[in-house]
Parts: C-alpha cells; sequence; structure tokens
C-alpha cells in the first residue's frame, strides 16, 4: 500500500508529505517493511504561517478565525499530497496526516486538565484524495495517560534498531526529541522524550534580529560568540531537570522563553550574532544533559541485562541538520564521551523525511487495527490504536 505521511512540525514553516509503500512483516509480529518513495518539501504561504504563529503563542483569536485556519490548512495539506502523488507517479492509498499541533498540555496546569489539539482539517484531504485519512495521532495516547510524544519511537524502533549498538535517534525539529534503543532491546526497553528546544528559540532569535526565517546552515551562530554564563541560567529552567517520559512545546520555549534569552544576552554585553550563538549553544547543551541525565543510565541498566555493552550512537534527523554550527556542537560534546554523531541518511533515510514517514507508518497501524503509541516511552497506561478516520 502507498501511503502519503504528512508533517508540520512546531516550527510550523512549512510541510513534509513523504510517499511511502508499506507492507506487512514476513511473519505473523514482524514490524511492517517501509520504503521510501519520495518526499516533498513546501513553505506554508507567509500569511499561513503567521496565523499558526498566532494561535501557538496564545494571541487571542475569534473562533471564526480559527475555524478558517484550520480548513485553510486542511486544504494546503491536500495540496501538498496531490503534488507528491502526481511528482512520484503514485496512487496514495491512504494518508496519515498528524496536523499543525498548536497547543500542547499533556500535564494538567492552572485547575484545568490535560489537552492537546492538532489544527488541519482531514475531511478536506480525505475528499480531495478520495481516500482514508488518518489523523490527530496524540490524544488516544494522552486520554491513555501519556504525554502525547514523542510519537517517532514507533518508526525508530522498526527501521533503525541493531542487536550490537546501542542507539539514539534524536530529531531536531522546532523541539528536539530523542528515541533510546538499547542494544538488543524489547519494545518495552525504548525511552523516549523532548529534551527542549531544537530549531525553536534559535529561529525566534534570527527573526527578531535579522528579520530571517532560520540560521542557514548556522552561518551567524558560528560568528558569534557563545556566552556561556547565559547557557547555565537558561539551563536551570525545571523542564530540563523534569523527570521523563516528558514532552514540550511552545508553552515552554516559545516567543517568551527566547526573548527573556535575548534579554539576558543583551544584560550580558552580546550582539545579535551572541543571541543566536547562545541559542544555538543551549540547544545542543540541553540534548547533551538529557542524554548523560536520562540516557546513560538507561542503557547501562537494560544494555546489563541483555548482556550488551554494545557501543552507542547517536542518528540526527530533522531540519537542525542543515545548520553545521549545531552539528559541529553536537559532535563535540558527544566526542568527549565516545558517543559518534552520525546523520540519518547515512541509514539511508533522508533526514527531512523521517516524522513524515512516522505518520505514514501510525497510519498503516491505525488501518490494520494496530497500537501506535509505545507506552514506555509516553507514559501511557496502555497501547492504543492512534488517530481519528475520515473516509474518502
Amino acid at each position: 500500500m502507498v501511503v502519503a505521511g504528512v508533517m508540520s512540525g512546531t516550527s510550523a514553516d512549512g510541510v513534509d508529505v513523504a510517499l511511502c509503500r508499506i507492507r506487512p512483516g514476513a511473519r505473523e509480529g514482524d514490524s511492517p517493511r517501509v520504503r521510501l518513495i519520495g518526499l516533498l518539501e513546501t513553505w506554508y504561504p507567509k500569511a499561513v504561517r503567521a496565523a499558526v504563529l498566532r494561535v501557538m503563542e496564545g494571541e487571542a483569536q475569534t473562533a471564526a478565525q480559527m475555524s478558517r485556519l484550520n480548513w485553510r490548512l486542511g486544504e494546503i495539506y491536500a495540496g501538498c499530497v496531490e503534488k507528491a502523488a502526481e511528482k512520484f507517479g503514485v496512487r496514495v492509498g491512504l494518508v496519515g496526516c498528524h496536523g499543525q499541533t498548536v497547543h500542547h498540555a499533556a500535564r494538567a496546569r492552572r485547575g484545568w486538565g490535560r489537552s492537546t489539539w492538532q489544527m488541519g482539517e482531514a475531511a478536506v484531504v480525505a475528499e480531495r484524495m478520495r481516500c482514508p485519512v488518518v489523523s490527530d495521532f496524540r490524544p488516544a495516547d494522552v486520554a491513555a495517560g501519556g504525554e502525547g510524544a514523542p510519537l517517532v519511537p514507533m518508526l525508530d524502533y522498526c527501521l533503525f534498531r541493531s542487536a550490537k549498538v546501542n542507539r539514539v535517534l534524536l530529531n531536531l525539529g522546532g523541539i528536539a526529541n530523542l528515541t533510546a534503543i538499547p542494544a538488543g532491546a524489547g519494545l518495552d526497553a525504548v525511552m523516549a522524550f523532548d529534551t527542549g528546544p531544537g530549531n525553536m528559540v534559535v529561529d525566534h532569535c534570527m527573526g527578531q534580529l535579522f528579520g530571517r526565517a532560520y540560521d542557514k546552515n548556522g552561518a551567524v551562530a558560528r560568528r558569534g560568540r557563545v556566552l556561556r554564563e547565559v547557557v547555565v541560567r537558561a539551563m536551570r529552567e525545571r523542564y530540563f531537570a523534569a523527570a521523563v517520559p516528558k514532552s514540550c512545546g511552545r508553552e515552554e520555549f516559545g516567543a517568551g522563553f527566547a526573548e527573556r534569552l535575548i534579554g539576558m544576552c543583551r544584560a550580558a554585553g552580546g550582539m545579535d550574532a551572541d543571541c543566536v550563538a547562545t541559542a544555538t549553544a543551549l540547544t545542543a547543551e540541553s540534548v547533551i544533559a538529557a542524554y548523560r541525565s536520562f540516557v546513560v543510565s538507561h542503557f547501562g541498566t537494560h544494555g546489563n541485562a541483555a548482556g550488551l555493552r554494545g557501543k552507542t550512537e547517536i542518528i540526527v534527523a530533522g531540519g537542525g541538520v542543515k545548520n553545521a554550527t549545531l552539528m559541529g556542537m553536537l559532535r563535540e560534546g558527544f566526542a568527549e564521551m565516545g558517543v559518534r554523531v552520525r546523520a540519518m541518511e547515512e541509514l539511508g533515510v533522508p533526514a527531512q523525511a523521517k516524522e513524515g514517514v512516522a505518520f505514514a507508518l501510525l497510519a498503516w497501524l491505525t488501518w490494520n487495527g494496530r497500537a501506535g503509541n509505545v507506552p514506555a516511552a509516553t507514559g501511557a497506561k496502555r497501547a492504543v490504536v492512534l488517530g481519528k478516520v475520515s473516509f474518502g
């Protein structure tokens, strides 16, 4: 079956459509076989991105404004899937459309219950493509007591687990998240969580200080000076020390946090490029700290139980792979621990395609009545079938 996975992340910069051919495993109980056909990347129109960011950052919106945005996103997603199918000459039989996460509070706050909201009307995609669409993957896991994130561990386990090597699958989107798979371990030993900001704070600094959407190739950060005292202060945020499983978003690291970081940089005598360099260093430091605090002990426990102490490698995906300065910081930090950092392309999957492929797989699992969450990673009480189905 040809499945389209549609992803728009917390950076809210555009849409990735990963076209995949998915087949059942050779034997009952085996992981499905997933092959990427092709990837189409599309930028959001500027007005749409601005509208999405307003909702994400909590600006007051009327019901009419949010409804219009929900339907507009559905039209955009449908158009992207159509273009991808035409470009690669395939007929899509199923779509997995995560939607645009505009609010995510997997833990109760200020007397309110848990909640998560993904925008993008799936019925529009189903009608345009004339095929079923599975959307809104988070709520089922949240309802079962989980964080609703990360959602990529099932793909990580299916495609990248190793009998001999401990693997950390790191995704550098707007938020950074990782999946830790001990060598030779089963699904119940998978650990996954959001480490903190990925590109989100860097992108905000670039927009505010340079009028650009992102730091291309890390060029601005490379010429700036990392203000270490600011990184140390920022790392005192409660989220970084919170126990796993955990997840975060713009609620923790959106415009408010980024503006505070810029203020701290200014107070420390930093120039514009120094703010970007410091934000980049914060992303790298938060990932490395998360590895030290949570992953090392996890590998020690599960590796020993399996009789394995295999070497460890970090496999990096997401838009942050294109930031050479960020990747250099990560390689330097992990090299001190004897951990190799590799780009996901080395394993045959384009870095930008990973999350789209993940939602194609989750849609296929849902369509076949199979659970898609990993309770060991999200904290859910049980494995559940994810998403809502719109019939085309």
